[in-house]
């Protein structure tokens, strides 16, 4: 058996590309201090600003309204720490969707008692009515709405969330993590006031995201990170010269490679899904009725624990995730299942395939033919089972 590995835990983190390592081996090698007036503080700082117009053209926002951080977790957290403001106002109340990410959940500032959680249909999608009803009857809220979930890959409406939002003088906080480089992403269009990435899930290095600001009628109000005056004010520390320009590369990566990045795993997704059926005709895939991005396939075979797919994948060398990174080392319920409405026995066996840059059909085939066997394995055993 080969000993190399298969990866399709993109979703978790994407393997940082080539040209990514290169970029930040070159800025290691600048010795200087971005906020530092001499000549290497002026190439330290004249590689960051490069990488701020290339994170702001990946999600068509204006270089000077990103604000760099250390992930998705702190850019959400500051978002949600109830500083934002929306034409000099602040939102005194926060909605979040049921199925968020937990640096969503848990990770705002506002006290649970101004906190309200919008349902989700059964594919894991917004209940826009609800959101009417509760905005008509409560009035304006700051709305944390995710583009792409990150287990079940399901896109939410968030166009028309923001329209009925702003239609009551509300602001809207999108979570674009697991949708950059998979979703042409422009905030306009999204009708976003406010958008976080992170590097790692394109490709780029872990430890490194943004924030994005919709023009000058958002501001933050509050800082978590509070010192020098970095990022312009909004975010005290030295910069991550490194971290920050390999961001950068995989931000212009994403961009230009979109439409053949987005082709690419969708005709791994519809691989993956067929041969999933062939093996297992009860397989079921979570939000199937919804539109998805391209690169996640997330399903439970009935009779399979996760934990035992997942460790017997392992073991043959593949690398799967039952959910979001983010919650695991355990492999617990997922709550965006149990807000979709889905089984308790059914969700215990959900694995999510998610595929990248560097996935390719060979890597699909080798997981069906280890789930494959998996499956074969498991006949045998009830068969002799029943005949005990």
């Amino acid at each position: 058996m080969s000993s190399a590995r298969t990866y399709l835990d993109h979703n978790a983190t994407s393997p940082a590309r080539p040209a990514v390592r290169e970029a930040m081996v070159h800025a290691l090698c600048v010795a200087g201090n971005a906020s530092s007036i001499h000549a290497e503080g002026r190439r330290a700082r004249a590689a960051i600003e490069q990488a701020r117009d290339e994170v702001a053209a990946l999600v068509g926002a204006a270089s000077q309204d990103i604000i760099f951080t250390s992930g998705g977790t702190e850019a959400a957290n500051t978002l949600l720490a109830g500083g934002l403001s929306f034409h000099g106002a602040q939102p005194a109340r926060l909605v979040v969707l049921a199925t968020e990410h937990p640096c969503v959940l848990e990770g705002h500032g506002f006290a649970a008692d101004r906190v309200s959680h919008a349902p989700v249909n059964g594919d894991g999608v917004i209940d826009l009515d609800w959101l009417r009803a509760d905005l008509d009857a409560n009035g304006p809220a700051l709305l944390a709405l995710q583009l792409v979930n990150s287990e079940t890959g399901v896109i939410q409406p968030v166009a028309a969330a923001a329209e009925l939002l702003h239609a009551g003088g509300g602001v809207l906080v999108c979570d674009a993590v697991q949708a950059a480089g998979k979703l042409p992403l422009d905030m306009a269009a999204h009708g976003a006031d406010a958008m976080f990435i992170s590097a790692h899930k394109i490709g780029g290095p872990q430890g490194v995201g943004a924030i994005a600001l919709g023009g000058g009628f958002v501001t933050l109000d509050t800082r978590l990170l509070r010192g020098g005056g970095q990022e312009r004010g909004a975010r005290a520390g030295t910069e991550n010269v490194a971290g920050i320009s390999g961001f950068g590369v995989a931000a212009r990566i994403a961009a230009t490679e979109l439409e053949h990045n987005v082709n690419h795993c969708r005709e791994l997704q519809h691989l993956a899904e067929r041969r999933l059926r062939e093996i297992a005709p009860d397989v079921v895939i979570f939000g199937e009725g919804a539109a998805r991005a391209p690169n996640v396939t997330a399903f439970a075979a009935p009779g399979f624990s996760a934990q035992t797919l997942l460790m017997q994948c392992d073991l043959r060398g593949i690398a799967l995730s039952s959910g979001s990174a983010c919650s695991s080392g355990k492999v617990r319920r997922s709550h965006v299942l149990e807000a979709m409405g889905v089984t308790k026995d059914i969700a215990g066996g959900a694995v999510r395939i998610s595929t990248g840059w560097n996935s390719t059909e060979a890597d699909i085939a080798r997981f069906a033919d280890v789930f494959a066997a998996c499956v074969a394995g498991a006949r045998e055993r009830r068969g002799a089972l029943a005949g005990a």
